[in-house]
């Protein structure tokens, strides 16, 4: 049975834009995920990246273009400059870290919902009322959102320290049990064509 690290940023565009085909690729291949939220922007500056803020203006008009045309393509709804982004990631964060421990719910669920929320529905995933619907949304206690933030602040770090080993600088990035790494929702379809080719 293959296992799939899954790093991502609640805040990340992409990760919202890569909907729950993750979860739908790893149960047609009896896969397993693992979810690590990270500090997107703490990964950045320790692998060389720019945040999207400070990136030369042509890149910038080019993300939005691409992000435009990606949920376009998708049926997905996306605001290009949501309301609360960007926000802080740690709170959301630290619920799918809990929700993962406590299981019962659908983790995938929860975290397209989080997403979601910021770049479709003009909501602050920073705030806990946000966060206790969505979990509950996804089947899990809603009161999630206030339970066990020592231990997701420190898992939470791990992740940043685990990614940069496993040679992730981006997000979403998706690291099987060899070693195969997949940067972006737009490389779904090559992890699904490499988890066919190991059966």
């Amino acid at each position: 049975m293959a296992q799939i690290d899954y790093y991502f940023a609640t805040l990340s565009p992409y990760t919202y834009l890569a909907g729950t085909e993750l979860e739908r690729i790893a149960a047609a291949h009896d896969a397993t995920i693992t979810y690590k939220p990270l500090d997107i922007m703490q990964l950045f500056a320790r692998t060389g990246g720019t945040p999207p803020k400070d990136r030369h203006p042509n890149r910038q008009d080019y993300r939005l273009q691409d992000m435009e045309r990606r949920a376009a393509r998708l049926g997905m709804t996306l605001n290009l400059r949501p309301a609360h982004w960007p926000t802080n990631m740690a709170p959301s964060s630290y619920a799918i870290i809990a929700a993962q421990q406590a299981g019962g719910g659908d983790l995938g669920a929860l975290v397209h919902g989080l997403t979601r929320a910021c770049w479709a529905g003009e909501q602050d995933i920073a705030e806990e009322s946000v966060i206790r619907d969505c979990l509950a949304a996804a089947g899990f206690d809603p009161d999630l959102a206030s339970s066990g933030l020592l231990a997701g602040a420190e898992t939470y770090e791990r992740n940043l320290d685990e990614a940069v080993k496993a040679g992730v600088f981006g997000a979403p990035f998706y690291v099987t049990d060899d070693g195969q790494r997949f940067w972006g929702q737009d490389r779904l379809p090559d992890l699904d064509w490499y988890l066919s080719s190991k059966r």
